[in-house]
């Protein structure tokens, strides 16, 4: 009896020792690992090497790409996907299903955002804003151009709706926002009367503003009125714009990486991304007279700046 009672011990022992091994290897399990699927209308290189960067980023999570016109309505989609649009049409399409996986919607604007929903929100959507902050856009001119305090603005009926934001994130800054309605890209004189009373021109990412069309007729009249201009992104100020802050890819990496890290329930219903750098053009600053800018230096202070409470 005593041998067998030894036996019956050991055994529980050996049970409970294995229970407990495979409690620990459920917990150490990441718990947010998750079948994530990305879609865009175009299946170009740049969208491929996104998704190899996020899978190569999540190895624990299965990352597939499909492309749009591959996929079922959303509704039909698994329910325990998460799903990352890329492109605009992507967007659309999601938009046409109340239903489906939760969803983070990349390379997206305000403007963009504001045509199809208006102050809507879908309660399966999370937006990841492609144009730069306007707070953070303000704080760049302050940073660069501390004389300037009359700050510019190109509005159409399109980017109207930025106005009231702006002024908000102006008044603590001690900025005042001068705003010029542009209904006709033909017509210059709304952009003589801003200059006038401007120190410096704050561009929207409004594409009826700023485009291929206008950049020449916007940029040689800065020049000539030796009124600088920043942003509406990184690609204008290529074409000849002073200075903008900008995401990359790495940067809405770390973005990504952070909120799949989390239940889409705690995902926000939109969000700019904390991480950025900041783009100047060196011939534009010397052709105004200003001092070029220091990208990583007055990046770091920005960022110092937005960590602060």
């Amino acid at each position: 009896m005593g041998d067998s009672s030894r036996m019956t011990r050991s055994f529980i022992n050996t049970l409970w020792r294995r229970a407990a091994l495979l409690g620990c290897l459920l917990f150490a399990a990441p718990a947010w690992s998750a079948e994530i699927l990305l879609t865009a209308a175009e299946d170009g290189a740049g969208v491929q090497a996104f998704a190899q960067a996020l899978a190569q980023q999540r190895p624990e999570d299965q990352v597939t790409f499909t492309a749009l016109k591959d996929l079922p309505a959303p509704s039909h989609l698994p329910a325990n996907t998460r799903l990352i649009l890329l492109d605009l049409p992507g967007l659309d399409w999601r938009l046409q299903d109340t239903q489906g996986p939760p969803t983070l919607v990349l390379r997206i604007s305000r403007l963009q955002a504001h045509q199809r929903l208006g102050t809507t929100q879908h309660p399966r959507i999370s937006l990841l804003w492609s144009d730069p902050p306007l707070e953070r856009q303000l704080r760049l001119i302050t940073g660069i151009l501390p004389q300037a305090r009359r700050i510019g603005v190109l509005y159409g009926a399109e980017s109207e709706f930025l106005l009231p934001e702006l002024r908000q994130h102006a008044t603590p800054l001690g900025l005042e926002i001068v705003p010029q309605l542009w209904d006709n890209i033909n017509d210059s004189r709304p952009l003589q009367t801003l200059f006038r009373n401007s120190d410096v021109l704050l561009g929207l990412d409004d594409p009826q503003l700023y485009n291929p069309k206008t950049a020449k007729n916007l940029l040689l009249s800065s020049y000539a009125q030796q009124l600088p201009l920043v942003g509406p992104n990184a690609g204008f100020v290529r074409a000849g714009s002073l200075a903008s802050t900008y995401s990359d890819q790495d940067d809405w990496l770390r973005v990504l990486d952070r909120l799949l890290d989390h239940p889409p329930a705690n995902w926000p219903s939109s969000l700019y991304p904390e991480h950025f750098k900041v783009v100047g053009n060196p011939q534009v600053a010397r052709s105004l007279g200003i001092e070029q800018v220091d990208e990583a230096s007055v990046a770091t202070r920005l960022a110092e700046g937005e960590k602060r409470p």
